[in-house]
């Protein structure tokens, strides 16, 4: 299934729901949402769906989100992971203020709601393996088996979780478990593990603590200590809310409790979402680091040259939902594009040149051609652009037996250089040995330069092109699709490795830009005229540009599938 543009509600059912609730009073008014990524990975564009609608409805609402790190897991976590995480969300344009927590600033109060739910018989330590536990549960259809340590008495329980967190049993020896109901239908209420044993370092508890909480246990448990009133998630966690709200009930001493509403995640054709799989593609090298920009990660999108615009467009356009779909990766190559139409200033730029030669044109002379910089934006100027005698063309602009509408240059057919003069081709000379064409020559004439009284004169193709003589030599990387498959996540019989684009990077060296590009910095976007948007790489130096491909000027996929 896939979900239309026009699809989208004026206004989604989480937005309902918060305004239900504000209607009501409820909350005293307030809207407290929070973002609670996993500091074990770079976010993905899935992440930004999440991002957008947390941040989003507390914006809209007058509210405020908090930025939670999920860090109650320090064998998957590193800082590196974290300070990527704030990056990204500050460049979508969202500030938590000075509201940034962590999971690992509530582990003393999740450890004595532990104890308190041991005080209360409603939870027990089990010295069964984990992969034993998970036996016993059953299935949806068929009660679980109940742990033969479920009637401890509560003396044993608090000594032994005490004992666990000083570190005498080893990792995977014994685990905490609550005590709710082994025959409930939902089986994340049988007796879920809320605490195992991990004698790993904490990057900001240390060696503190010896035991940490599941996501389950800690999650809703933060939410409530940091008075958040909606807690938005993906569909996934649906059958974990009984769950969330139990521990809630537990736990809370007054009619406050925060409500977890759930949407669709976002799943794109040609891309995988999965973090695991994404980290091995960058520890196997099939990728250049989680900025690749064939990455799915916003800093790999960053680097492509996806502005924050063009994304958060695009998750306007697909909304919010109950109903699992994938969307269509074109939908949001059509968003950067309308995006960078409006703020890219054109350039000229070509990728596989062929050196014409102008055999009127005076040798040694230079004129400047003022050319705009961005039709869609009179605020942007105009630049100057140096023409000279010899120039270079795109390959694919000139061929020796052109066929019927070929529109380009040809022996004895006439093109106008955009922004200079109507050239004719007089001739070309090839290698001797390769039969490749390597010049060829032309004349020009001087009274058709654009913007002149007879610049009026027409001719049906119009190239880009770069003067030879002031030409900087760039590198340019032609990014593709990762993935050569619609849906490379769903194929449960096949690696998804399989399905990696041998196309989806193709480095051009010796490419010629105009001049103006030589100082251009990282991340500076461009229009190179009839080819498409660039984005300046980091990999850029003084004098020698690199260029990431964004995205082509047109859809050239859609025309491959049909």
């Amino acid at each position: 299934m896939r979900e239309k543009e026009e699809s989208k509600p004026s206004i989604s059912f989480i937005e309902q729901f918060i305004v239900e609730d504000l209607n009501q009073g409820k909350n005293n008014g307030k809207v407290i949402t929070r973002f609670p990524p996993e500091p074990n990975g770079y976010l993905h564009i899935g992440h930004a769906k999440a991002i957008c609608l947390d941040f989003g409805m507390a914006q809209k609402y007058g509210g405020k989100c908090n930025l939670r790190f999920d860090d109650t897991n320090p064998v998957k976590e590193e800082v590196e992971y974290i300070d990527s995480i704030k990056e990204d969300i500050h460049w979508l344009g969202f500030d938590w203020e000075e509201r940034e927590f962590y999971a690992s600033d509530y582990f003393g109060k999740l450890f004595d709601f532990a104890r308190d739910l041991i005080r209360k018989g409603l939870a027990y330590v089990d010295d069964q393996p984990a992969d034993l536990i998970s036996s016993q549960k059953g299935t949806p259809s068929q009660p679980g088996m109940e742990s033969p340590f479920r009637q401890r008495s509560v003396a044993e329980n608090l000594d032994l979780f005490e004992r666990m967190n000083k570190g005498e049993f080893d990792e995977g020896s014994r685990v905490l478990r609550a005590r709710i109901d082994m025959t409930s239908p939902n089986m994340h209420m049988r007796d879920p593990i809320i605490y195992r044993i991990i004698k790993s370092p904490h990057h900001r508890t240390e060696s503190n603590w010896m035991v940490y909480p599941m996501y389950d246990f800690a999650h809703g448990q933060s939410d409530y200590f940091e008075g958040v009133t909606h807690s938005l998630c993906t569909l996934e966690f649906e059958v974990h809310r009984p769950l969330y709200d139990w521990f809630i009930d537990q736990l809370k001493s007054s009619d406050y409790r925060p409500r977890q509403i759930e949407f669709n995640r976002l799943n794109l054709t040609y891309t995988m979402m999965s973090k695991r799989k994404l980290l091995e593609l960058v520890q196997e090298g099939k990728v250049k680091g989680w900025d690749d920009p064939r990455m799915p990660t916003l800093c790999g999108l960053r680097r492509r040259g996806y502005t924050p615009e063009s994304i958060k467009r695009f998750i306007d356009l697909i909304g919010y939902t109950k109903v699992e779909a994938i969307n269509d990766v074109s939908l949001l190559e059509h968003a950067v594009r309308e995006d960078l139409n409006m703020r890219a200033p054109r350039v000229f730029g070509v990728l596989n040149p062929l050196k014409v030669v102008i055999t009127n044109y005076p040798v040694g002379e230079v004129e400047n051609v003022e050319l705009i910089n961005n039709p869609e934006d009179e605020k942007m100027g105009k630049r100057s652009v140096p023409f000279s005698s010899e120039v270079y063309i795109e390959q694919d602009d000139f061929m020796e037996v052109p066929p019927h509408k070929f529109f380009r240059l040809a022996p004895g057919m006439e093109v106008r250089l955009k922004g200079a003069y109507i050239i004719k081709c007089e001739g070309f000379r090839k290698n001797d040995k390769t039969g490749e064409i390597e010049e060829v020559y032309c004349t020009y004439d001087a009274t058709t330069r654009s913007g002149g009284n007879t610049s009026d004169r027409k001719v049906k193709g119009t190239l880009h092109w770069v003067s030879a003589l002031h030409a900087v030599d760039a590198e340019v990387r032609l990014y593709d699709r990762l993935f050569d498959h619609e849906d490379p996540a769903g194929q449960k019989d096949d690696d998804y490795r399989k399905f990696l684009n041998p196309e989806s990077l193709k480095i051009l060296t010796g490419c010629k830009v105009e001049p103006s590009l030589a100082s251009s910095r990282p991340l500076e976007k461009f229009q190179f005229q009839r080819l498409g948007y660039f984005c300046v790489d980091y990999d850029s130096t003084q004098g020698k540009p690199v260029f990431n491909r964004t995205v082509s000027l047109k859809d050239t996929w859609a025309k491959i599938n049909k």
